[in-house]
């Protein structure tokens, strides 16, 4: 079974509730509750049994994700009549009987040791829009998926709850969604409340606040109109509002910085000089892709693009397949940019460069002159740090405060070309495709270099030359 609803809109004469309380209610209902059918009364109807040995998992793809239904459900049965008389142990992580009586509730993850080959009579999994191939959650839905087949005639069961998935993430909530397309009819059960209408033009906001009320339905608590200002927010992307708020999939790949919002940062004057002080992003390839240097002025927070190094299009270059990144070329570039500008941090991504710079580490140490650390690896693997320096120039683009670029059509185009996608940590960025032939390097670099400048001014380096006055007595 699987739910797609921003906040449920349930049929009349049911108590309004949210995804998390019913996930929570069902699981409860599964461990101690009579859950499968027994027989039919004497009046004809069915009447239900416990299940004798019950094993409800929550699953997850990291222990914090299965902490908003834990904590629900510890809730609900904290000082119930359910806790005494059924003689429960309530811990942190898991709900099980006193008395010994094999049954629990636990969480589990992609890390859980036993995972493949347990036996659950229950599995519920929060939020699967975020269960993408790259943080495990496609695997984890995998062996829990086997295991309840394998007990599927004794009644075992599997729940989801989403928000709407995004289709370029190949998701577990995308896979369950294309398959209740193929089998309509089969014994996958789908559920989903949304906007009605197909398309919403987000700026209509009669139009938004009609596809709110649709998608909440009667959810009551819902602050309408503050959802409405947080659709129209700037920083609100188009994708964001249809999945989060309207509960719709955006079919199209959802741009990380609209082309009107970027032009607009667009400086002409004072260009940057020799002496300036600024911060680098660095981010490379070896034989495919491409390589950027990007820096960043540190008093005025001025992107332009250092070095660029790209694979040339197969159609236009008969050498694209021999391809590779020049590398003493890009180190040249770099040198040539610590002695020609005053570089105060540089955030290099160390993927296939890791002696390259290891090098720029130990050199521009000794070449400052106050003998400091310059080059520090900052790896756009790590979610939790990357999904922070991409909100950081994102939302600085969209206030137009404290940023700015020279207009160079390269790291431009590379903007242009990078889409967003959600991860539990917050939005990433990526090409529009794996096979895409449209690089997004320099917009990486950019953002290294955005942070680093942030970095720079936070640890004290930015300095500011104040022109000298003339005082009279």
């Amino acid at each position: 079974m699987a739910v797609r609803h921003s906040l449920p809109s349930p049929q009349q004469g049911v108590v309004t509730r949210g995804k998390t309380p019913v996930l929570a209610a069902l699981a409860i209902v599964e461990f101690i509750g009579p859950c499968r059918f027994s027989h039919f009364d004497e009046n004809g109807y069915p009447v239900g049994k416990a299940v004798r040995l019950p094993l409800i998992q929550i699953a997850a793809t990291s222990i914090d994700q299965t902490a908003n239904t834990r904590d629900m459900i510890r809730g609900m049965l904290s000082n119930s009549p359910a806790e005494v008389e059924y003689d429960l142990e309530i811990g942190k992580e898991r709900v099980q009987f006193r008395s010994g009586r094999p049954g629990r509730i636990e969480p589990v993850t992609s890390s859980s040791r036993g995972l493949e080959g347990a036996r659950p009579t229950f599995c519920l999994g929060d939020e699967t829009h975020h269960w993408v191939p790259s943080n495990g959650g496609v695997s984890v839905f995998e062996v829990l998926d086997r295991n309840v087949r394998k007990t599927a005639g004794a009644g075992s069961r599997f729940v989801e709850s989403t928000n709407a998935h995004n289709p370029n993430e190949d998701s577990v909530a995308q896979r369950t969604y294309e398959a209740y397309l193929k089998r309509p009819n089969g014994r996958l059960l789908y559920d989903c409340v949304e906007a009605d209408s197909d398309e919403i033009d987000l700026k209509d906001l009669g139009a938004v606040e009609l596809g709110l009320r649709q998608a909440y339905g009667d959810s009551r608590w819902v602050d309408i109109p503050g959802l409405l200002e947080a659709i129209q927010d700037p920083r609100t992307t188009q994708a964001q509002a249809y999945r989060f708020y309207l509960n719709k999939i955006q079919e199209s790949s959802d741009a990380w910085m609209a082309k009107p919002v970027y032009d607009g940062l667009l400086s002409n004057v004072d260009p940057i000089k020799p002496g300036d002080q600024i911060s680098i992003g660095f981010d490379g390839s070896l034989y495919s892709d491409s390589t950027a240097i990007v820096g960043c002025r540190l008093r005025d927070g001025k992107l332009f693009l250092i070095h660029l190094d790209e694979q040339p299009d197969p159609k236009f270059s008969k050498s694209a397949a021999d391809w590779q990144v020049d590398t003493l070329l890009v180190d040249r570039k770099m040198r040539e940019a610590f002695a020609t500008y005053r570089v105060m941090w540089i955030f290099a991504d160390p993927s296939y460069w890791q002696n390259v710079v290891g090098t720029w580490a130990l050199d521009f140490k000794e070449k400052d002159p106050e003998g400091r650390d310059i080059v520090f690896e900052f790896s756009p693997q790590r979610a939790t740090q990357m999904t922070k320096a991409i909100e950081r120039m994102h939302t600085a683009a969209h206030l137009a405060e404290d940023i700015c670029h020279d207009g160079n059509p390269d790291l431009a185009r590379h903007v242009a070309n990078a889409v967003t996608y959600e991860v539990p940590q917050g939005t990433l960025i990526r090409k529009e495709s794996k096979r895409s032939k449209k690089r997004i390097d320099a917009a990486i670099a950019a953002v290294l270099a955005y942070e680093a400048r942030a970095e720079a001014i936070a640890d004290g380096r930015m300095k500011v030359r104040r022109r000298a006055r003339l005082r009279t007595y």
